[in-house]
């Protein structure tokens, strides 16, 4: 029997997430589902925008999720296997350093915004004159209801999901979810053009997505966390990298140090300020851990694709 394309309403979203909250969808296991994804600001930001807008927004009304979507047959202790179909993004998206986010908000205290052209066409990113990204859209928070009660923010990750912000969640891969609560109550949002693994500055090039993802039940599968089974997602860089390290006895420092070591390079080799470098580390580079085994001192690397200057 062929599956079934629900479309979910424009204006279901919410901003927290919470069990008692009305479904806004009810379908059945195996069923396609689209969902309407708003940016992370909530249209607080648009094209014309200035880090002022950056500077007041209205945190109470940021990363809504669209949903959510009950799916007949979900009880808890089943799993949810997402898998994502396909993301068409609006034309552009916004970049942003936020006060007070971000692996380094203690060194950059000022709001700064940069809005990119988003060529879905052509697969990329025009972040600035100098740089261009592949589009790789994903959504950064996708998870279903804690089975706890009550509201809960939907900032932090969980083991229900949530703002994952795994960017290897790209048309083709399927996440699984433990349900906490009866129908799942499945929603994403905080779609993203394109980001590096550890979204440094804690934005992404974020941008309105159409996303359709099919849902269904598996009881024959036990996951207490997320699980993602994903796609090859980039072809041979034949472009190098720059890898700069951190190095010592803390992972978050480490990362720290090699963030900081990135935007220096950034700055010295390619001409960037201080905090389009930022942004950029956060829009390109991937956070890796290279060892963790020879204590006391662990080695944490930010690598940077040099394909993405033009």
């Amino acid at each position: 029997m062929p599956t079934s394309l629900h479309d979910v309403r424009r204006d279901a979203f919410n901003y927290v997430w919470d069990r008692s909250i009305p479904p806004a969808l009810e379908v059945r296991s195996g069923d396609e589902v689209l969902l309407h994804a708003r940016d992370a600001s909530d249209e607080q930001l648009h094209q014309g925008a200035t880090a002022t807008d950056v500077a007041t927004l209205d945190f109470a009304h940021v990363n809504p999720v669209s949903g959510p979507v009950f799916v007949a047959g979900a009880a808890p202790g089943d799993t949810l296997e997402v898998e994502i179909l396909e993301l068409v993004p609006q034309r552009w998206g916004w970049t942003a350093i936020i006060p007070g986010f971000g692996l380094l908000a203690d060194e950059y205290p000022d709001p700064w915004l940069r809005i990119s052209e988003v060529d879905a066409e052509h697969g990329v990113v025009r972040f600035s004159n100098e740089v261009e990204l592949a589009l790789r859209a994903f959504p950064g928070t996708i998870g279903v209801a804690p089975a706890e009660p009550g509201p809960h923010s939907v900032i932090p990750p969980s083991r229900w999901g949530g703002n994952l912000d795994t960017r290897h969640l790209v048309a083709g891969a399927t996440l699984l979810l433990p349900i906490g609560v009866e129908g799942a109550l499945f929603s994403l949002g905080d779609t993203h053009a394109a980001q590096g693994d550890g979204e440094v500055c804690g934005t992404a090039v974020e941008c309105a997505m159409d996303v359709t993802v099919r849902l269904s039940v598996r009881t024959d599968v036990n996951v207490t966390a997320p699980q993602l089974q994903v796609p090859v997602l980039d072809a041979a860089d034949h472009s190098g990298y720059r890898i700069c390290t951190g190095v010592g006895p803390d992972l978050h420092e480490a990362a720290r140090d090699a963030v900081r070591s990135l935007v220096d390079w950034l700055g010295d080799e390619r001409g960037l300020d201080r905090e389009e470098a930022y942004a950029v580390a956060s829009v390109a580079c991937d956070l890796r851990i290279h060892e963790v085994v020879d204590a006391p001192n662990w080695v944490v690397g930010a690598c940077l694709p040099l394909g993405i200057f033009v």
